[in-house]
């Protein structure tokens, strides 16, 4: 067995796989410094694979400083002659990996979350939402608030499975380097979670109704989808 030349599986991340590819196109001169990517649909249909692969695969070729988006005109190939972050296969779970099953999850969490909150859970939401409010007022804005409101309409479901999958999920985006690096951009950029979405979402709550609280929330993270996928000006 010694002599046999083994080389170590990785499960590499969907994305990761794109990221090469495209990198592989820069490095072969087939799209130059200067020039600018071809849209994402386009890199879907070629590649296969869904929009926010191609977005995530971006934005590991932006944190490896191999292309530019510049909000506003595009993505564009840099001069720089960099790898891709080897870090980023274990660790970088996608902003649009994590949107996706939030959409599916929180929005029945929330929809069941209004047959059984408590009075108690409600005040703690409206105290939340003020708090929202002041971090938003700060330059460096932590964003806690944004999770413990979501935590707290997990918890109002009364099941501990809900409750511990919801917390996992803003866990890994917390610890995602690639999710980090980009909410990082984008909130430079002026993007911040919606006051007023969170309140309609709350209102909702204190109404007790449950499709009325599952609407609420798909539209708040539809929201939050399309402005995070508004950074690369398909």
């Amino acid at each position: 067995m010694d002599s046999l030349k083994l080389q170590i599986v990785k499960s590499d991340r969907l994305y990761m796989k794109v990221a090469e590819q495209l990198k592989k196109l820069i490095d072969s001169d087939a799209i130059k410094p200067g020039e600018r990517f071809p849209s994402e649909r386009e890199l879907a249909e070629k590649l296969g694979v869904s929009r926010p692969t191609i977005r995530e695969a971006m934005i590991a070729l932006e944190l490896s400083g191999v292309i530019e988006i510049r909000t506003g005109s595009g993505i564009y190939v840099t001069d720089t002659k960099a790898k891709i972050q080897p870090e980023l296969n274990d660790s970088g779970v996608g902003p649009f990996e994590i949107l996706e099953i939030r959409y599916i999850l929180e929005a029945e969490a929330c929809a069941l979350a209004a047959a059984r909150i408590t009075d108690e859970q409600i005040e703690e939401l409206r105290q939340v939402v003020n708090e929202m409010e002041e971090e938003q007022k700060q330059a460096d804005a932590s964003e806690k608030a944004d999770q413990k409101f979501h935590s707290i309409i997990a918890e109002a479901c009364q099941n501990s499975a809900i409750s511990s999958v919801v917390d996992w999920l803003w866990d890994l985006r917390n610890e995602s380097t690639l999710s980090t690096a980009f909410l990082e951009r984008i909130r430079d950029e002026g993007v911040h979670p919606s006051i007023d979405e969170h309140r309609k979402i709350l209102q909702a709550l204190e109404q007790r109704n449950p499709e009325k609280a599952r609407t609420a929330m798909k539209l708040h993270i539809e929201n939050a989808t399309a402005n995070a996928a508004a950074h690369f000006n398909k």
